[in-house]
């Protein structure tokens, strides 16, 4: 397991990296290939079945890519990432990196692998897994269209908000949560990158916090969330105030990106564009004002045993979770300090 994990890791090191196509291709694959492993841990049909959709989908992404590099380098002579592209090879560029990423319309492989895997391999898919394919977007942003990128960041807040809402299945709520966000980095990334940075950041340590409070409450559905005070009641109250920092309300970290991009795409006037993200933004509000609704406020009916299941938890990893939770609410007043 340290081994896939330790190639997982060096996989994403690669391509953020490289300055030559073929070194980036080589990490997206070295990383794939070890997420594999990881996802069919499980001896599930579930779990099978979301690693084959995981490897079709991101095999299909690195071939994209490669052959988009590829076709550059037949044309211009350069393997260099940050030279400019040739409109053919951009177009599959920014295919390749949306699906990599599970932007909207290319979204549809996140929610059904995420669900197929356990908590701990759907917390990697949706922070770790995320890192390679912005570092490119990063890299190569002056040469990809903005356009398509506006539309796909409004495209996937929209999804991410309308998708959720259905939903009972915690980590697919975490899935089209993580859809959502991503669609707000990707309007982002062809205005201003360091705030697409600071907003990738921001996320990882949200996500973390609550996917950690997830683990250790072991929720897997909604109905689970009413248990969780039986555990710890400090713990639906770190929850409750993640939920709601990720959902980007302005005491909390989460509204830090929200604000930053708001403001920045109005000085652009994309104004129509930001009014529909921010109503889809009060979509995914919904569905995480729901899981904290019954986490932290209501109170199922409940046995004398169920009231004292913190007595069978006499260990339990919390440490982890002190930084991230803390970061994810307590972050507003910092904003100067975190631009670049």
């Amino acid at each position: 397991y340290m081994i896939i994990l330790s190639s997982l890791a060096t996989g994403t090191i690669i391509t953020m990296t490289s300055h030559h196509w073929l070194m980036a291709w080589v990490g997206l694959e070295l990383n794939t290939l070890a997420i594999i492993p990881i996802i069919s841990t499980m001896h599930h049909p579930r779990s099978t079945e979301a690693a084959t959709k995981y490897f079709l989908t991101q095999a299909a992404a690195s071939a994209l890519i490669l052959f988009s590099s590829m076709t550059n380098a037949w044309n211009t002579g350069s393997w260099d990432i940050t030279q400019p592209l040739t409109p053919p090879s951009h177009i599959l560029l920014t295919m390749a990196l949306a699906m990599k990423l599970g932007l909207a319309p290319l979204h549809f492989w996140l929610p059904e692998v995420i669900q197929g895997s356990t908590m701990t391999t759907a917390f990697i898919i949706t922070t770790w897994q995320k890192i390679a394919p912005m570092s490119l977007i990063f890299l190569t942003m002056n040469n990809l269209s903005t356009s398509v990128f506006l539309l796909m960041g409004l495209l996937s807040s929209l999804v991410g908000g309308w998708g959720g809402l259905n939903q009972t299945q915690t980590r697919k709520i975490m899935a089209y949560s993580s859809i959502a966000h991503l669609g707000w980095m990707a309007t982002i990334s062809s205005i201003m990158t360091n705030i697409l940075i600071m907003n990738l950041l921001i996320y990882l340590i949200m996500t973390t916090s609550i996917f950690l409070s997830l683990i250790i409450s072991k929720s897997k559905t909604i109905q689970d969330t009413t248990s969780t005070w039986t555990l710890s009641p400090t713990l639906t109250i770190i929850m409750l105030l993640s939920l709601l920092s990720l959902g980007g309300l302005p005491p909390l970290t989460g509204f830090i990106p929200k604000w930053l991009i708001m403001e920045e795409l109005i000085l652009q006037n994309f104004n129509l564009l930001i009014s529909m993200m921010a109503a889809s933004s009060l979509l995914s509000l919904f569905f995480y004002l729901r899981l904290t609704y019954t986490t932290t406020l209501t109170l199922s009916p409940n046995t004398t045993q169920t009231k004292f299941k913190w007595r069978f938890y006499p260990y339990t990893r919390t440490m982890f979770i002190a930084a991230p939770a803390t970061i994810s609410i307590f972050l507003l007043p910092m904003t100067p300090l975190i631009l670049l």
